[in-house]
């Protein structure tokens, strides 16, 4: 079978011949080609259309703001807004707002009300006690032909021993003749002495006030029963012994 030639007509370009992979015949993903190897445009599949709505969409929200009047907005947030509040209003060193200083008191302030309330404490608090809860046996006076100087005030063993007015403790321990005794020098200068305990709750250089518990009755060293030994010298340990009697009387306190 013989085959003719047909020639273009003069004035006229030959008709592209295109060719289709076999990869695309065969359901592969391979672009076609032209004959002279060229990339020939294809037309948008589905993802084309997907990028161009979204852009469309962009456009749209980006226009919103020329409708409504309103320019860009820049969002700021700041620890307020978050509940904790603005770092500059909390001073490490404990710091106030000027609202809490307004609610405070200085410190002058609060030295004077603390005057005042050592002032009204005082006024409530006894001077001078009875040094403890017993029964007069012996005086300030003469005892089988030697002088006695101090009273003595029986009571049961344990029977708390008081501080008979506010004082430093001078000395407390072990005493010749007393067993164990407690020196207080109260604020006259004078030295209160309490003999005779078996324990005492005191030591050198405690300040003690009217009242406080210093010891308990006993029945230590020259006793013939549990008893409190009371004396009183006047203006230190060596200075003249005076009738403690007489000085509690003096300050409103009877001794039974």
């Amino acid at each position: 079978m013989s085959r003719s030639l047909v020639l273009p007509r003069p004035g006229t370009l030959p008709e592209p011949v295109v060719e289709v992979g076999g990869g695309a015949e065969a359901g592969g993903n391979e672009p076609a080609r032209s004959s002279a190897g060229r990339r020939l445009p294809q037309p948008p599949g589905r993802r084309g259309r997907l990028w161009l709505a979204a852009l469309i969409a962009g456009a749209v929200i980006a226009g919103v703001p020329a409708f409504t009047g309103g320019g860009a907005t820049d969002i700021a947030a700041t620890a307020a807004d978050y509940g904790l509040g603005a770092t500059s209003d909390v001073g490490m060193a404990g710091g106030m707002d000027d609202a809490a200083a307004r609610q405070s008191i200085t410190e002058a302030e609060a030295q004077a009300r603390l005057g005042e309330l050592a002032a009204s404490r005082a006024a409530r608090e006894p001077k001078t006690v009875l040094p403890t809860e017993g029964r007069l046996t012996t005086c300030f006076c003469m005892r089988w032909g030697t002088m006695h100087w101090g009273i003595d005030l029986a009571a049961p063993l344990g029977t708390p021993i008081y501080a008979a007015t506010d004082g430093v403790v001078l000395r407390a321990g072990p005493a010749s003749g007393y067993g164990n005794a407690v020196y207080i020098q109260d604020a006259d200068g004078n030295v209160q002495v309490y003999g005779h305990m078996r324990y005492f709750d005191v030591r050198a250089g405690d300040v003690v006030h009217a009242g406080d518990q210093i010891a308990k009755v006993g029945n230590q060293g020259q006793s013939t029963g549990p008893h409190l030994h009371f004396e009183l010298h006047r203006g230190g340990m060596t200075g003249r012994p005076f009738d403690p009697q007489q000085w509690l009387a003096d300050r409103g306190i009877t001794v039974g």
